[in-house]
């Protein structure tokens, strides 16, 4: 495992596990947000976000998460091993929940853009906890799906159904 693509719905734990393989493996951790958000939460343009997303996955080792449709091609093409965090809506409603009061209270910055979780937007219609909510069903079924296309068939796909199942995975790994 060189090269590898962690998905899961929002919220399930992608950028921790990627922080947490990454010295494990020795291989940088690319954040697809941190790619693709500038400040005042604006997108790159796509062509950027692309050439971004082209650069981080042409060295020889590298875990990347997030599940950005319009590079999947790019990243899954180049990926040897897909982790699924495939976890239950309620987990995910729960980290996710504490994730963004944290990320509140502490202002954290973003991925270096000055972007920052606020209370107003937490309740809003557009808070991630219920962009988490409308997405999770779906997402499980386009991942199941999308893992099953043949273009993919290269990948070493390894679909976590829980933390437990998680932790005897990173085990194994550390086994190797």
């Amino acid at each position: 495992m060189r090269r590898i693509a962690i998905i899961g719905t929002t919220g399930s734990g992608k950028s921790t596990l990627a922080e947490r393989l990454a010295p494990l493996l020795g291989a940088e951790h690319v954040e697809l947000d941190a790619l693709f958000w500038t400040p005042g939460w604006r997108p790159v343009l796509p062509e950027l976000f692309r050439q971004r997303v082209e650069a981080a996955t042409s060295g020889e080792r590298w875990i990347i998460a997030g599940n950005y449709g319009q590079v999947r091609d790019l990243v899954w093409g180049r990926a040897d091993s897909l982790v699924w965090l495939d976890f239950n809506l309620p987990l995910v409603l729960r980290r996710l929940t504490l994730r963004t009061v944290k990320r509140i209270v502490t202002r954290e910055n973003l991925w270096n853009t000055d972007n920052r979780e606020s209370l107003r937007v937490a309740l809003s219609k557009q808070s991630i906890v219920r962009y988490a909510m409308r997405t999770h069903r779906s997402n499980r079924a386009r991942f199941a799906t999308d893992t099953a296309d043949p273009r993919y068939a290269h990948l070493a796909v390894h679909r976590l159904e829980g933390p437990r199942a998680l932790d005897q995975w990173v085990a194994r790994l550390k086994a190797e």
